[in-house]
């Protein structure tokens, strides 16, 4: 059971929930009466809060990290945007990660080149340097650099580290440089929800099963949206630390701001086995705890899950699935449909033979799956079986070389491989569409991330499309041994028997090099793909916008503003990965946004636009009859693309979703709202307007939004930004607005993105 309360609570003595429309009975229960104000200050969360905060209150915090990660997707473009800004060293610990891109299979050289690079930088700057293969971003993470009462920043969504006490935040590549030049991570103080633990869990449910239950209650709702997720109450000691962080990686899924969780010796016990037992520290809510929202489980009654496409809230519990195949999996036959846009085909009814429902392919990996308990239990399943000769395969990837080592040692990794299972080295690609993409029309069952559509490498422009559903390592063993025929781990009595694990850490210090306060000062090491970020305008005073796309779905992910899987490659290289922007879902944008550009480029070049597109002239006649802008010339008016979607922005913290849309002329989006606050800070980090509005969009591809003032209005509240959108020689008035956004994120944007506003302050 799941349960989410309606309002605030106070938490007492840390297991006793009581809500705030009953906050008269306090008194009798610890002797004080409500004060909310200060119970407030009693979640774990705030502690560390406050003392990571630079700023002299807690309203409008002011973030400094204790340390930074990035994989080989996103730190090139990080290190060339602070590189740009003027930074001459890393001055936190800064670890360099290669387990994106690290099969170097697709563009030639490229992928071992940014490796090379990002060696290079830690060799100049001092940074620490994971080659690939050797581990993935979170699990070296966990292993090597979380601890009790620190914050960790990441360039990767999944950047969670609460079950070690650590409040960690993925964020676009923008926050991370604004870090590396040593100022400030800046955010209203966040809501904090209690997430309630009671009871056990039963030895057939792992944490995928966990996580998926409370991503299915919340994120709808948006009951956590950017909110901190503090796991509190007495079903924390029930799960090992291992377990809890699986559950915890998967807090992302839910669009929550962070994570944290109470610790106990078990904690002190894995950061002890990973030689940093000083790292630890004993956090708890004060006696008298307020949280603004509260999630409980009941963690004895959750039962295998699984998260069918395409989202991981889109979950049901195994066995009612298995009892409704045909209604269920034609919903999510029609969903498809909207997906591929009659671009490609996809079924699922297909799938069910004598009443069950058989899969293609199973996949255990990355920073949820890959865990050492998992992938035990996976075996225990297993040993002494088969996963069959059919169509069904598993592969198996071990979330570091330390936690592969011992599972070999304690022959683990043979009694998969005697069953059929494929072992390979740690890797993110079956997260994001890069490593064991499925069959055409065939459905993945996973323990990893995310099911986002188009993800695990489907390709409907190219009449390919297949899909994947998440479940838990121990229910993708079991249904690996009925050779792919889901089948729910409850089904067996072989959980449970786990040998303790040991830590050696001998390949890192082999292989890792650890350059921190080590910089050396000598050349970064460039591949031919890797190239500087384009130069790009300052904000003038009035714009016009074109509108190059509009995206009616509930949700735009990350993945469809910039897809994943081999588009990876380019991610070093602005304007060739710019190419692939919105290219599974409005295969026209770029086509439109650079025709934008290229009248941008042209106008800041003396041209005039008008003379040399038609269209202009008369766009720019409607203007002169809006009042007050009858001088009104398009020399002085900067001319850029926009995209509108309803709610753009759920998944990953890849920069590149915003800066993809800059770099080929985006000025703006409009939108009804920010699906999550990293998407919304890269707009702004790019020099992107991130505007909404409330009404339903009365304008189509093709048509020009003008915007008197809006320098200007960067200096106001915001809260009614006059606009006008030009058609047929017309222009109507229209409201937008744009929600808080700091000075400095006022001043980016003027600037015309981080870059230009950090070279202006160096004096560059």
């Amino acid at each position: 059971m799941v349960k989410l309360y309606d309002g605030g609570v106070y938490l007492v003595n840390g297991s006793q929930i009581v809500p705030e429309a009953e906050s008269e009975k306090l008194p009798s229960l610890c002797g004080k009466a409500a004060n909310k104000a200060e119970a407030k200050k009693g979640t774990i969360a705030y502690s560390i809060l406050k003392a990571h905060n630079s700023a002299e209150d807690m309203e409008n915090l002011r973030l400094r990290f204790d340390a930074m990660a990035s994989h080989d997707i996103t730190f090139v473009g990080i290190i060339q945007t602070a590189k740009a800004s003027g930074m001459d060293k890393f001055p936190i610990p800064y670890v360099l990660t290669n387990c994106h891109n690290s099969l170097c299979a697709v563009g030639g050289t490229i992928n071992e080149d940014d490796h090379m690079f990002g060696l290079s930088a830690a060799k100049k700057y001092g940074g620490i340097y994971v080659p690939p293969h050797i581990a993935v971003i979170h699990q070296y993470m966990r292993e090597m650099h979380a601890g009790c009462g620190k914050m960790i920043l990441g360039s990767d969504s999944h950047t969670r580290y609460g079950a070690l006490g650590t409040m960690a935040i993925g964020e676009g590549g923008g926050e991370l440089v604004k870090q590396l030049l040593r100022d400030t991570y800046d955010v209203k103080y966040p809501g904090v929800i209690a997430i309630y633990l009671d009871g056990k869990p039963q030895p057939f449910v792992g944490p995928q099963d966990i996580a998926l239950a409370i991503i299915g209650a919340v994120f709808k709702c948006g009951y956590v949206k950017n909110c901190v997720m503090e796991f509190v109450g007495p079903g924390v000691s029930t799960m090992s630390t291992d377990y809890r962080n699986g559950v915890d990686v998967m807090t992302t899924e839910t669009t929550c701001l962070s994570s944290i969780w109470r610790t106990d010796e078990d904690t002190h016990a894995f950061l002890s086995l990973h030689g940093r037992g000083d790292e630890y520290k004993e956090l708890n809510p004060a006696e008298v705890a307020y949280y603004d929202g509260c999630v409980y489980v009941d963690l004895s009654s959750v039962k295998p899950m699984i998260a069918l496409p395409f989202h991981p809230s889109n979950t049901y519990e195994i066995d009612t699935l298995n009892e409704n195949l045909s209604d269920i999996l034609s919903q999510v036959e029609k969903e498809a449909a909207k997906v591929s846009d009659g671009r490609a085909s996809y079924s699922l009814l297909d799938k069910i033979k004598d009443g069950k429902l058989h899969v293609q392919q199973g996949v255990i990996a990355g920073c949820a799956g890959g865990n050492y308990t998992n992938v035990v239990e996976a075996a225990n399943m297993l040993r002494g079986g088969s996963c069959g000769s059919g169509e069904f395969s598993l592969a198996v990837y071990p979330s570091s070389q330390p936690v592969f080592i011992d599972l070999t040692r304690k022959g683990v990794i043979a009694d998969l491989m005697e069953a059929g299972a494929i072992i390979r080295t740690a890797f993110c690609g079956p997260c994001f569409g890069a490593g064991d993409t499925p069959c055409n029309n065939g459905l993945s069952i996973r323990h990893t991330t995310r099911n986002f559509p188009n993800r695990e490498g489907s390709k409907p422009g190219n009449g390919q499309m297949s899909a994947v559903a998440l479940m838990d390592a121990r229910s993708i063993a079991a249904t690996a041994a009925n050779g792919g025929v889901l089948t729910s781990a409850e089904r067996y009595d072989c959980w449970g028997d786990v040998p303790e694990y040991h830590f050696d850490k001998g390949v890192y210090d082999k292989r890792v090099y650890q350059g921190y306060s080590k910089a050396t000062g000598e050349d970064l090491v460039y591949g031919p793909n890797i190239k500087d970020w384009p130069q790009m305008s300052a904000l003038t005073e009035n714009i016009l916008l074109k509108v190059c796309s509009k995206i009616m779905d509930p949700v735009t992910t990350t993945d469809e503003l910039i897809p994943s899987g081999e588009t990876s490659s380019y991610r070093s290289n602005p304007l060739g990965l710019a190419e692939f922007t919105l290219s599974r879902r409005d295969p026209q944008y770029v086509g439109r946004s650079k025709a934008v550009d290229k009248l941008e480029k042209a106008r800041v070049a003396g041209e005039d636009v008008t003379a040399a597109e038609p269209e202009l002239k008369a766009v720019f006649d409607a203007i002169r009859t809006i009042p007050g802008q009858e001088n009104v010339t398009a020399a002085e008016t900067e001319i850029g693309s926009m995209i509108y979607a309803v709610k753009p922005g759920d998944g990953s913290a890849r920069e590149q979703a915003a800066s993809c849309q800059r770099v080929i002329g985006g000025l703006a989006n409009i939108t009804r709202e920010y699906a999550t606050k990293r998407y919304r800070s890269n707009v702004m980090n790019w020099g992107m307007i991130p505007f909404q509005m409330l009404g339903e969009p009365d304008f189509e591809v093709g048509d020009y939004i003008y915007v008197p003032g809006v320098r200007t209005a960067l200096d106001g509240d915001l809260k009614d930004v006059k606009a006008y959108v030009l058609k047929d020689g017309q222009a109507k008035e229209i409201s937008l607005y744009v929600a808080d956004m700091t000075a400095d994120e006022r001043k980016i944007v003027k600037a015309g993105c981080l870059i230009n506003y950090n070279r202006a302050r160096k004096g560059l």
